[in-house]
């Protein structure tokens, strides 16, 4: 189920309205609301979360968190012409065993890709005590 699929799940039982209640609501059509939820349609366009930000009024943090379920549930990766080759044959690979890996593959693999964006954050200690040892032996 995609993220925006249990999403739109959840706020509706929440709220505890039906589909056709929703569908009303948004002026839908109910089957379209299913289809959504049971992960036969990929995410929806822009007016409908509009359209349903405003009849649940939900507050900024759950208008946020809606977006970021469409963005996470997009199905098709399209990416840059320039993208090198081993990009390509990582993602042949990840697509052919996908359907097959294990819930800890999953998380190993989501660490990896959040990886980078902590390498910047800091130096590591070796490289920081010989930038400052250049510099000292540069004063002498």
């Amino acid at each position: 189920m995609s993220p925006f699929a249990h999403l739109l799940h959840s706020l509706r039982m929440r709220f505890g309205i039906r589909q056709s209640e929703l569908a009303a609501l948004i002026e839908y059509d109910q089957t379209y609301i299913s289809a959504l939820e049971v992960g036969l349609k990929g995410p929806p366009p822009a007016d409908f979360v509009d359209r349903i930000i405003a009849a649940l009024n939900l507050p900024e943090t759950e208008q946020v968190e809606m977006r970021t379920a469409v963005a996470a549930s997009q199905r098709k990766l399209v990416i840059d012409r320039d993208t090198p080759q081993e990009v390509y044959w990582m993602l042949a690979a990840l697509r052919e065993r996908l359907p097959h890996l294990h819930p800890a593959q999953i998380r190993m693999i989501r660490e990896i890709v959040d990886f980078p964006e902590t390498l910047g954050q800091r130096k590591p200690a070796a490289i920081a005590r010989l930038k400052r040892r250049k510099n000292e032996e540069g004063e002498m």
